[in-house]
């Protein structure tokens, strides 16, 4: 083995005040660093989306109404409703949003059947729901919903029969609805069964 002309170095050699020394370093490094981050990295998200956003000297663009400040037409007793999911989109072509949202009763187990609301909020007033897309009382689970270039596209699946147990719909459909004049009008894909072999 060929040794170093060079002389050792200090690193090769290490105690631990080297390591306390270089743990400290570290440590201030890093201190140092959160201390001189930017001013915007410390805005929460509820702040970024309380904003109203202009472009290039146009009108304030509305914020889509908050679902869960409306109250929805469900009879879920004590257990409360909840909002499976929402987005926002302009379906009137109004240049404001309105949210669309998916709600069913709270349940500890199990999926009860869901609504689909369309959600608008006047300017300065509450907001509150003007369509009702799907109605509970229709006894049908929502898959796949998205709210995009003013339509809204869900999968209904529901049940043939009341001998089909709740846990397993056997009817798929696709649906869509679309503002036209003054309604909501739908527009369904081809119904289908989800039974294996069907």
């Amino acid at each position: 083995m060929q040794t170093s002309a060079l002389p050792d170095l200090a690193h090769t050699d290490a105690k631990a005040v080297h390591w306390l020394a270089t743990a400290t370093a570290m440590a201030a490094v890093v201190a140092a660093a959160g201390l001189l981050q930017p001013a915007a990295a410390t805005a929460t998200a509820s702040a970024s989306e309380d904003r109203v956003t202009t472009q290039h000297g146009s009108a304030p663009v509305a914020k889509a109404p908050d679902p869960a400040q409306v109250t929805f037409p469900l009879d879920c007793g004590a257990n409360g409703h909840t909002v499976a999911d929402s987005a926002p989109g302009d379906l009137d072509g109004d240049g404001g949003p309105e949210t669309v949202a998916v709600v069913r009763c709270a349940a500890g187990s199990g999926t009860p059947p869901s609504g689909i609301y369309v959600v608008t909020q006047p300017s300065g007033a509450a907001p509150r729901v003007v369509a009702t897309l799907v109605d509970p009382a229709q006894k049908l689970s929502v898959t796949d919903f998205t709210v995009r270039d003013g339509r809204v596209s869900a999968t209904l699946l529901g049940y043939s029969s009341a001998d089909v147990p709740r846990c397993c719909p056997d009817e798929l459909e696709s649906a869509s609805w679309q503002w036209k004049g003054n309604a909501f009008i739908k527009s369904a894909g081809p119904a289908g069964s989800t039974a294996r072999g069907v």
